[in-house]
C-alpha cells in the first residue's frame, strides 16, 4: 500500500524535524529529495506545493502542508501523540513554546545563516547583524533552558514531543552553521537542560533511522558533524 505521506526534503534542512517525528510516530512515508544545488525548491512544481519555496513540504490526505510548526502541530493532532491534547492544562504552555521555537528562535536562525537576505551584500553590516542575532539567540536558549529545567511533560520528558525534536535540530544547526563564521559563541553545555534533552533523543530508534538516512553521524545533537548524506546536499 502506498504511504499516505510524502516528505519533500533536503538533508539536514528543516525537513529533518519532520522526518524525525514521522519516524517517532512509526508512520510510513515516501521521502522525495529536493535538489538544492539545482535550486529545485524554486521549480514550478515545488512552488505549486509551497509558494515560499522553502523546505519542507509534507503531502498529506488533507493536501500539501508547509511551515515546520504547522506540520508538527497537524501531525500531533491527527495522531494524538507527541503533544498535549487541546483543552488540557499542558496545551497552552506547550503551544506558546512551540511557536516561540518557530516564530522567534527559527526566525533568528535564518537571519544568522542568511544575513544577506535581510541586510544586503555589505560584509560589515552582515557581521553586525550576526553579532546582534547571536546575543538574541543566547537569550532565547536561556529562556528555553529554564523552561526545560521545570521538566514539563512536553519538554525533555522521557517520551519526546514534537517540540523536543524541533529544538534538538536547531541546537544542531547552531553548532554547525554558518560553516565559514565564528561559532565559538555556542556551547551546548551552557544550556544543561537542553543538553540533557539532546542527549536523551540520540538513543532513540527514530534518530538512528534519520541519521542513517541523512548521514548525520553518531551524535547528531550533542556533538554534531556536517551531514554526509547518501543523496542530495544540505546546502
Amino acid at each position: 500500500m502506498k504511504p499516505e505521506y510524502r516528505l519533500h526534503y533536503a538533508p539536514d534542512n528543516a525537513s529533518l524535524v519532520i522526518r524525525l517525528v514521522l519516524e517517532e510516530l512509526g508512520l510510513p512515508f515516501d521521502a522525495v529529495l529536493v535538489d538544492r544545488k539545482a535550486k529545485a525548491q524554486r521549480s514550478a512544481e515545488y512552488l505549486a506545493l509551497n509558494p515560499g519555496g522553502l523546505i519542507p513540504v509534507l503531502e498529506t490526505p488533507d493536501g500539501a502542508l508547509f511551515e515546520t510548526a504547522a506540520i508538527l502541530l497537524w501531525l500531533s493532532g491527527r495522531h494524538g501523540a507527541m503533544a498535549p491534547a487541546a483543552g488540557t492544562a499542558d496545551y497552552a504552555p506547550f503551544l506558546k513554546w512551540l511557536f516561540f521555537a518557530s516564530n522567534t528562535l527559527h526566525a533568528d536562525l535564518r537571519m544568522l545563516f542568511y544575513p544577506q537576505k535581510y541586510i544586503g551584500d555589505d560584509p560589515a553590516r552582515q557581521a553586525q547583524l550576526q553579532n546582534v542575532i547571536r546575543q538574541r539567540l543566547h537569550r532565547h536558549l536561556t529562556s528555553l533552558d529554564h523552561a526545560a529545567a521545570g521538566r514539563p511533560a512536553w519538554l525533555a520528558a522521557p517520551q519526546p514531543s514534537v517540540l523536543d525534536y524541533y529544538l534538538a535540530c536547531q541546537m544542531r544547526w547552531m553548532a554547525l552553521y554558518p560553516a565559514d563564521a565564528d561559532r565559538s559563541w555556542f556551547r551546548i553545555a551552557a544550556y544543561p537542560s537542553l543538553q540533557r534533552l539532546c542527549a536523551g533523543l540520540e538513543h532513540r530508534t527514530a534518530v538512528t533511522t534519520a541519521r542513517e538516512a541523512e548521514g548525520l553521524g553518531a551524535t547528531p545533537f550533542t556533538s554534531p558533524a556536517y551531514a554526509n548524506p547518501p543523496e542530495g546536499s544540505a546546502t
